[in-house]
């Protein structure tokens, strides 16, 4: 089977931020940040499952930038999260540093499919 880095790396970003929303729920007592986390950062994951079996090239496009945007909200919340001292500057670049890797993998994938519809239109 082929391997898909993003999907990878997407399924195991969705794993940790479920693992920081049972994190905060349980130890931190906060609910309203972290479901906010946990709906746009498991999103990026299931925008991308979707994009593999998209309709077209623009379909495939189209959700990946909506992955892009969810993961984008994300980092908003993870921001505010450290900012408000729910998560630590620790926790925050850990999960950062992923989050960046799947932002320019979507980016690059995104450009790459740009062109191609330029190239055949």
């Amino acid at each position: 089977m082929k391997e898909n880095i993003l999907k990878d790396k997407s399924l195991a970003f969705a794993i940790r931020i479920v693992r920081l929303y049972q994190y905060l729920c349980e130890e931190k007592k906060e609910f309203v940040l972290s479901k906010q986390l946990l709906r746009s950062g498991t999103s990026v994951g299931a925008m991308v499952r979707e994009a593999e079996h998209s309709e077209s090239k623009d379909d495939f496009k189209h959700k990946l930038a909506i992955a892009q945007k969810e993961i984008n909200e994300t980092l908003y919340w993870l921001e505010l999260l450290q900012k408000t001292s729910y998560i630590s500057e620790q926790q925050f670049e850990s999960i950062h540093i992923d989050a960046i890797e799947i932002i320019k993998l979507l980016t690059s994938i995104i450009k790459t499919v740009k062109k191609t519809l330029t190239i055949n239109n």
